[in-house]
């Protein structure tokens, strides 16, 4: 009884800012920023400063729960294989992350159910953040030892494309759903990588194929365009450095491969964003903005991974 009591305590008092980023692994919101990003650019709508910093927030609040339940979900394998896991250190009870992370995707939820009641797609809007949510526990349920895994994590990123259009606009352009595919495809190539991260190699080499899909999409619809050009240029190099990191197999070369692919999540929405100008009507000024916006956000994220672990 005693020692219940003082492990309970001692969970209850590590429970600090730093901890919750570290269960959070708040390193990569920018990624998640720039995809709420680039989908409502897709989606070809007008929308309210207001609306993308409440549908940034929503979605973050999403990534965020996802996580906190990742680490719920995994307590028993992290007690093995992370021990300095906040749940494992008994920073935190698994109880506390669970009501807090299933918290954030109801808070994410009313958000998106608002924004959207705005332009009068509230149901369709909703039904997709609720898929959304689904998504993210179903991939924190059974993701160990699940083959389709990297899919359902796709899955996610996936959503929050479809999610933000929708909230937006009645009739998101189709762009958006070919960007929520492409973005599927990149997320199932990073996945397959970390799924191999403990093991320290990769077996199998053919999902890595997956992340060349921006790459093509961006060459096939990026025409003349020299910025959409230079944004496939800048994530292809990116993405050569990562295979390097995954064909050499060094010491610690599968997780940096793995957070460096996590960065070029923002890079990725700079390609749908700088080919869909041929489709999307937007300024220059505002192209130049946009694409500046998802390069500061790749920046952003590799320098909050130094201090916060992003897997």
């Amino acid at each position: 009884m005693t020692a219940h009591t003082t492990t309970t305590a001692q969970a209850r008092n590590g429970w600090d800012f730093q901890t919750a980023l570290q269960l959070g692994r708040v390193s990569n919101l920018p990624t998640v920023w720039t995809n709420t990003l680039a989908a409502i650019v897709l989606s070809g709508a007008s929308a309210s400063f207001a609306n993308v910093l409440l549908l940034m927030l929503a979605m973050s609040l999403a990534y965020i729960g996802g996580m906190y339940l990742n680490d719920a979900f995994d307590r028993d394998i992290d007690a093995l294989e992370r021990p300095e896991r906040p749940i494992p250190s008994n920073k935190v009870t698994a109880s506390e992350v669970f009501i807090a992370g299933f918290t954030m995707l109801g808070l994410a939820a009313l958000l998106v159910g608002f924004v959207a009641s705005l332009s009068n797609n509230t149901f369709p809007a909703i039904m997709s953040c609720l898929a959304l949510c689904a998504s993210i526990v179903g991939y924190n349920v059974w993701h160990k030892g699940n083959p389709i895994s990297p899919f359902l994590m796709g899955l996610c990123r996936s959503l929050v494309y479809v999610t933000c259009a929708l909230a937006v606009t009645t009739t998101p352009n189709i762009i958006v759903f070919i960007g929520a595919a492409i973005t599927l495809a990149y997320l199932i190539g990073l996945t397959y990588t970390a799924k191999q991260e403990q093991l320290g190699q990769v077996s199998t080499l053919w999902p890595l194929a997956f992340l060349a899909a921006p790459l093509l999409y961006g060459a096939f619809i990026a025409n003349d365009s020299l910025l959409a050009w230079a944004c496939i240029v800048v994530t292809g190099i990116w993405i050569a450095y990562c295979l390097k990191l995954i064909f050499r197999r060094g010491k610690g070369d599968i997780p940096r491969a793995v957070v460096s692919l996590i960065a070029g999540i923002s890079l990725v929405d700079g390609i749908l964003i700088a080919t869909a100008a041929t489709l999307v009507v937007f300024t220059p000024v505002m192209l130049v903005y946009l694409l500046a916006t998802t390069l500061g956000a790749f920046a952003c994220t590799l320098l909050l991974q130094r201090y916060i672990s992003g897997t």
